[in-house]
């Protein structure tokens, strides 16, 4: 299970651009976590974009509506279950993810003012369908590549 949530100023991006951004997000978290861009895996995967007014965001101290200029600022928030996320594997999702956004915004390279926050929810810590989750079941569900089952049986001790 994976949530992705893009936060942005009110209309930073258009509907064509989300539809882009829902797929491409997902892929660059997927790809990495299970190993391979497994189409069986994507439900587990969420993007909610999260739009507020130019005097509801802050940067350096100022609203960016007292800040004078247009400052394309952005916060992407990844909520990710406990599994094999060594800081390599982080990396390439982050980075994955900058390219997605500077893709869809038509930019050579993302803003210095976009930022990704990556989190990993604590085995035991994630609930859905009336009950606790874990990742051990989706291990047994074939949209692991071998190695990343490996890798995330190691990373849990199990």
């Amino acid at each position: 299970m994976t949530i992705i949530t893009v936060n942005t100023p009110k209309s930073r991006l258009g509907l064509e651009q989300r539809r882009e951004l829902a797929e491409t997000l997902t892929d660059a978290v997927l790809v990495p976590e299970v190993g391979q861009p497994a189409p069986a895996a994507r439900v587990g995967f969420q993007v909610h974009f999260v739009e507020r007014e130019r005097d509801m965001m802050a940067i350096g101290g100022r609203l960016l509506s007292d800040a004078g200029l247009e400052l394309d600022v952005m916060v992407i928030d990844i909520a990710v279950m406990d599994a094999a996320w060594q800081p390599d594997v982080r990396a390439q999702v982050i980075e994955r993810v900058l390219a997605a956004l500077a893709a869809a915004c038509g930019l050579e390279k993302p803003s210095p003012t976009w930022w990704v926050n990556f989190r990993v929810i604590d085995e035991g810590s994630w609930g859905s369908s009336g009950g606790v989750l874990s990742v051990f079941p989706l291990l047994e569900s074939g949209v692991f590549t071998e190695e990343r089952v490996k890798a995330v049986r190691a990373a849990l001790g199990a």
